[in-house]
């Protein structure tokens, strides 16, 4: 444990300018100035009560849906996919989860418990914290539609439980006061009978290994399906299919999908983006919303082409 760590008189790791390419599923991007793993939730809760209100925080659950630019990110990142990562049912069909754990994890529980509902979760490659941010979804599915109640975290360490009721969501997004985080659920799943749970794990997997390029350094989908229409469709009919930044393209299985082949820059990818809105901006009218987050500093780059 590090010397900071004990100042801070937390049981959890601190490790300073820590490369972020370790932690997101790009593979790229600068270093975090620290980078704090808690031991669980009450030691997460210690390390906001001793920090200064000042102190720039950054979530990270699995780094799934994550831009970091090479420039770093100041102030913490408080990583949660190793540690706060704990579930456990509370009834029949009630799952207690903390923001640390992935959603595959928790669409397998449901499935051993035989309970419906819950297969959708495992074509989202992130943790449930992150999934309750973003309101992340699959499948025509989001995660909102299981949640029963949540546990905030404030900026001053103290945790406070709301009902699903409190909060307003839509497609991709959730409305939560500043500087409050997501630390559990209490997610409800369906009694629907031996088997619907891993055949919805099956025909899921299946759907997203036949349209998705899988196994690759990628962020998943990078922009948000605008009204009506499919963000892959309008890339794909502006012909960028393979276009190429860097060591980064666009997939050539899956227009929303940027793959990082070629020891990627943060900025390459960030360029590639750009270009990718203002493509089919100008061909159809339409603005992609990204629905990866784009942190930290940029380097000092020259301007470029691709």
């Amino acid at each position: 444990m590090s010397s900071e760590s004990d100042m801070l008189k937390v049981r959890g790791k601190i490790s300073l300018e820590e490369p972020m390419s370790r932690h997101c599923s790009w593979r790229t991007g600068g270093v975090a100035e620290r980078f704090f793993e808690p031991a669980d939730i009450d030691d997460l809760s210690a390390y906001l009560k001793q920090t200064s209100e000042r102190e720039l925080i950054t979530w990270l659950g699995l780094g799934s849906n994550v831009l970091v630019r090479d420039g770093g990110v100041p102030g913490t990142v408080i990583s949660t996919a190793k540690t706060c990562n704990n579930f456990g049912w509370l009834d029949a069909t009630h799952l207690n989860v903390e923001c640390g754990t992935s959603c595959a994890k928790v669409a397998k529980e449901a499935a051993r418990m035989e309970l419906g509902g819950g297969g959708f979760l495992a074509g989202i490659p992130g943790t449930i914290g992150g999934a309750l941010a973003m309101n992340a979804g699959a499948f025509g599915r989001e995660i909102w539609m299981l949640v029963d109640s949540v546990e905030l975290i404030r900026r001053d360490g103290e945790v406070s439980r709301y009902d699903q009721s409190y909060f307003s969501h839509s497609y991709r997004y959730v409305e939560v006061p500043t500087d409050h985080w997501f630390v559990t659920a209490v997610l409800h799943f369906d009694a629907r009978g031996i088997g619907d749970g891993p055949n919805e794990i099956r025909d899921f997997l299946a759907q997203r290994n036949a349209s998705q390029p899988m196994g690759l350094p990628s962020c998943g989908s990078v922009f948000k399906n605008p009204p009506g229409d499919f963000a892959g469709r309008l890339i794909d009919e502006a012909g960028l299919k393979g276009m190429r930044t860097g060591g980064c393209y666009v997939s050539n299985k899956h227009a929303n999908f940027i793959i990082n082949d070629n020891d990627a820059s943060a900025e390459d990818i960030e360029f590639l983006i750009t270009e990718m809105q203002a493509s089919v901006e100008k061909k159809f009218g339409v603005n992609l919303e990204p629905e990866v987050r784009i942190i930290g500093r940029p380097l000092q780059q020259e301007s470029r082409t691709v």
